[in-house]
């Protein structure tokens, strides 16, 4: 009976730390969100995961927040006022991997002040054995002599994210996590 707690705390002793690595990152750091900042330079260094936070802070009636679309980032449209996060500490879950583009909708701060974050967000729990990879460009094919040579559009520019880091080097999914979690506990429970 002892060897089954054992094994049991074992298992939570790996997966707890897991549970809790969610990361809130504060945008802007010090300076929050505000104009005349560079937030693509902030944003370099960070690898952001679904589960992480982004907690935008700034003085409530200055500034909002809009989660928009690629197009909408770069042109600096904003959507209706109803869909603007506006506490002036506003917190918003990564919940789902990909792009993602934040802009305020004050007055001209998208357009003329630079107030505007784009980040991508890798899977959860991912080590850099199993991390998606961009794949590498590919020799060019050479089109058959008959054929009229057109030229290709350029493919999409997908911006590489940065290796993410897994200390234990250990992948799991948060099904595997639930999963495991739940068989430590039926362990302390026979």
């Amino acid at each position: 009976m002892a060897s089954k707690h054992l094994a049991a705390l074992a298992i939570l002793a790996i997966l707890l730390p897991a549970l809790a690595m969610a990361t809130e990152f504060t945008v802007g750091d010090d300076q929050g969100w505000t104009i005349n900042f560079a937030y693509e330079a902030w944003a370099k260094d960070k690898v952001f995961h679904v589960g992480d936070k982004l907690v935008f802070k700034y003085t409530a009636g200055r500034h909002n927040v809009f989660k928009v679309n690629a197009t909408a980032f770069t042109n600096c449209t904003i959507p209706p006022a109803n869909e603007a996060l506006t506490t002036g500490n506003d917190v918003i879950t990564l919940a789902t991997p990909g792009r993602k583009w934040y802009i305020c909708g004050v007055n001209d701060h998208c357009a003329n002040y630079g107030q505007k974050l784009a980040i991508t967000v890798l899977e959860a729990w991912v080590s850099p054995a199993s991390a998606p990879s961009t794949p590498a460009a590919s020799a060019p094919s050479t089109p058959a002599a008959s054929a009229p040579s057109t030229p290709a559009a350029p493919a999409p520019s997908t911006p590489a994210a940065p290796a993410p880091s897994s200390a234990s080097g250990i992948s799991v999914s948060g099904y595997q996590l639930l999963m495991a979690a739940m068989v430590a506990v039926a362990f302390l429970v026979v």
